[in-house]
């Protein structure tokens, strides 16, 4: 990338923006009013009028819900015919979407007299004989009727009354006693949970009003129908013009915006930004071609990578574009400052990621910590390589995994930008799934789906660690999860440490980077060596055997080994000492952020576990005595009664509720037992496929982001938004 500068007269300020918006290569860096002298930009004219209508193009879309199908091919569209076309369509639109709201807050208004109306329809008696007595009164509400009654059975002040009931709604009439109060009906049921009712003023019964209102609210939804059709033949006639529009006032407000973020005088203009290198010289004869020698195109830095992915910037212009300046403009020397350039300051390069078709949705996580400096190395390929290995490792099931498939395939297809790149992510994940489910015994929603293979089946990987029987293999999968974890971390450490070397020197990189990897690897060598082995479990040495099915067999490093990785451990320390002193006090992290991998291990016994829960409900299961303490479900009646009449071969641990319904009875009970059975299954194996998503995926992206990318990565970087636009439905001819 190279950063550039365009310095000119105000007098072709416009020219100079039309040019560098159609070459579209320039990322343009905002002026930030540090340099004495010079003053941010202020929009074109016209640039108000423009907006205006924008707004009122995006209104006129939203109106009428366009969308992207509905234009037809790109054509040029000029000033008068959009503004005319606009004028129109404006007006129809305005006057329809009118009228529909009017009849929307109509209908709004009946049924809100209909729900009002209702309770007197249930009620069942005539609205004027609620209301208007002399000798009377007379309180309508929501009530228990018996609660009404008892309260009036005991009020004083009343001599008669009588309660009328209807749904939920009632009545009551009462003759108050000589003397009392008025309003001493209502007094009367303050103690009673009563929601008053207002009586509408109306001549006809309640239900016939019901009615009356419906027929209305019919009549009016009649109109509104016809209105909606009007709407939808303007949307029809007038949508390829709103996009088209859109996209021109679009691309206008733009360039008439550009100069906010120049620099400028009263008489002179300077614009800076980053454009691609082998792009430089055609952008400086676009605008040497545009405006002539009336503005000036210099290089001033050129920021690159060399073959071994080194990041440097160097000087390129000699004396910036003071001279630039002064001659552009015409002799007007005061917009330089003290001979020097106008610069904006020592901005980044903009940065463009791309990782091709299979790692480029991954960059969607790696922008969610930051994105990558134009001097960082982007991670995106070693996320695409590591995220989906440690979700499929913690679901492990083919189950899920095809679920998690076909979730990332609808979203993958039916969607653009940011779902369509989750959808690629989650396609990743769930073929990941699937495989590590494969190995795990093709265990499909907790059942591991190898034993019904014909003949006797032996699999490699008989669980996930939750039985009795493979409990070896749960704390073989602990050191897996370490292990994946020592080698993340490594990867993590060496490009800190290559970082490092290239930016700076030798040095730095060993008191960067060196310094920690001498510290991780030393302190995990030790762990693993039999110096001092007696607070070191043997399934730390076992585990090798178990996971390699006894190709490896490991017993710990020598003693001498381990006497060298303290060595090692103490030179990492000294070098960190020397380098980066106040880091000391986190010389143990390498320890706790590999141990911090465990929990790789242990999402996958918890959501295994989960799966084995949902399913010990729904069919039940026993533990094979006869065996090594293994899981079976039970699934079927007859089965259940087979285990349980061999007490000495199996252990129930929980008949299940499916098997309470037995084919050759099918009695009510056993019915209900199986549909209950069911509803169980579906809805626990539902829980477990959303909880396998946060947790899962979380602990996978935390694991990234704190551990992996907190030893070399820092983020912060710009995306390159070069000035400009891609016409989709106007043309520029």
């Amino acid at each position: 990338m190279s950063k550039v500068s365009v310095t000119g007269s105000k007098r072709v300020i416009d020219d100079v923006i039309e040019a560098a918006y159609d070459h579209h290569s320039l990322h343009v860096t905002d002026y930030d009013e540090r340099y004495e002298g010079f003053e941010p930009g202020v929009s074109l004219d016209g640039a108000e009028d423009v907006s205006e209508r924008l707004v009122t193009v995006r209104s006129l879309e939203s109106i009428l819900d366009v969308d992207d199908a509905d234009v037809d091919a790109a054509r040029a569209l000029d000033d008068e015919e959009l503004e005319a076309e606009l004028s129109d369509v404006r007006e129809r639109v305005n006057e329809l979407n009118d009228q529909r709201d009017e009849l929307q807050a109509q209908i709004r208004d009946r049924q809100e007299e209909i729900d009002r109306m209702e309770p007197f329809a249930d009620l069942g008696i005539a609205l004027d004989l609620l209301d208007g007595y002399g000798s009377l009164e007379v309180v309508v509400g929501e009530a228990k009727p018996d609660a009404v009654e008892d309260a009036l059975a005991g009020a004083d002040g009343i001599d008669a009354y009588e309660v009328f009931a209807g749904g939920d709604v009632v009545a009551a009439f009462a003759k108050p006693a000589a003397g009392a109060d008025e309003g001493v009906l209502q007094d009367s049921l303050v103690g009673v949970d009563i929601a008053l009712l207002d009586v509408p003023d109306a001549d006809a019964s309640p239900a016939e009003y019901v009615a009356e209102l419906e027929s209305e609210q019919a009549d009016l939804r009649e109109e509104l129908a016809a209105v909606e059709a009007d709407l939808a033949d303007v949307k029809e006639e007038a949508a390829g013009f709103l996009l088209r529009a859109e996209e021109q006032l679009t691309i206008e407000a733009e360039k008439k915006q550009a100069p906010l973020s120049f620099a400028t005088t009263e008489n002179a203009f300077v614009a800076e930004g980053w454009v691609p290198t082998e792009t430089f010289d055609e952008f400086e004869a676009a605008i040497t071609e545009a405006v002539g020698d009336h503005a000036d195109v210099e290089e001033l830095e050129r920021a690159s990578f060399t073959p071994d992915g080194d990041h440097h910037t160097e000087a390129v212009a000699d004396g910036g574009a003071a001279g630039g300046v002064a001659e552009a403009a015409d002799g007007e020397r005061e917009a330089a400052t003290d001979g020097g350039h106008a610069a904006h300051g020592s901005d980044d390069p903009p940065v463009v990621q791309d990782n091709g078709s299979a790692a480029g949705p991954f960059e969607l996580l790696v922008q969610g910590f930051g994105r990558p400096k134009y001097s960082e190395f982007d991670p995106t390929l070693l996320v695409f390589l590591t995220f989906p290995l440690m979700f499929g490792f913690m679901i492990g099931d083919v189950g899920y995994g095809v679920l998690y498939a076909a979730i990332g395939a609808f979203l993958y297809s039916r969607y653009d930008g940011t779902f369509r790149e989750l959808g690629a992510v989650a396609l990743w994940a769930g073929g990941f799934t699937i495989l590590f489910g494969i190995y795990f015994g093709i265990d499909v929603f907790g059942y591991h789906a190898y034993q019904l293979l014909p003949g006797d089946v032996h699999w490699p990987v008989d669980g996930k660690g939750l039985s009795p029987a493979d409990i070896d293999w749960a704390l073989s999968f602990l050191v897996a999860s370490v292990l994946f974890g020592l080698a993340h971390l490594n990867v993590g450490h060496v490009l800190s440490f290559v970082s490092n070397y290239q930016q700076h020197d030798l040095k730095h990189a060993l008191y960067e980077g060196g310094s920690w990897l001498l510290i991780l690897n030393g302190a995990w060598v030790w762990i693993f060596s039999q110096h001092l082995p007696g607070p070191k479990p043997e399934f730390l040495f076992e585990s090798f055997s178990i996971l390699t099915f006894g190709a490896v067999s490991f017993g710990g490093f020598p003693v001498a080994v381990g006497y060298a990785a303290i060595a090692a451990i103490a030179l990492g320390v000294v070098l960190l000492a020397i380098g980066e002193p106040p880091e000391l006090a986190e010389v143990l992290s390498p320890i706790v952020n590999v141990i911090s991998y465990a929990r790789i291990m242990a999402v996958l016994l918890a959501k295994g576990g989960m799966a084995l829960a949902v399913n010990l409900l729904a069919f039940g299961a026993y533990i094979d005595e006869s065996g090594e303490g293994s899981f079976h479900f039970i699934f079927s009646a007859d089965y259940l009664e087979y285990v349980q009449s061999h007490p000495g071969d199996y252990e129930l641990v929980f008949a299940g509720m499916t098997t309470a319904f037995d084919p050759a009875s099918a009695g009510a009970v056993g019915v209900l037992a199986l549909v209950g059975g069911i509803v169980v299954a579906v809805v626990g194996h539902v829980v477990v496929l959303a909880l396998g998503i946060t947790s899962a995926g979380i602990q996978a992206v935390r694991l990234e982001y704190v551990e992996f990318f907190g030893n070399f990565y820092e983020g912060g970087g710009n995306a390159y938004l070069p000035f400009g636009y891609d016409r989709e439905y106007t043309t520029d001819e």
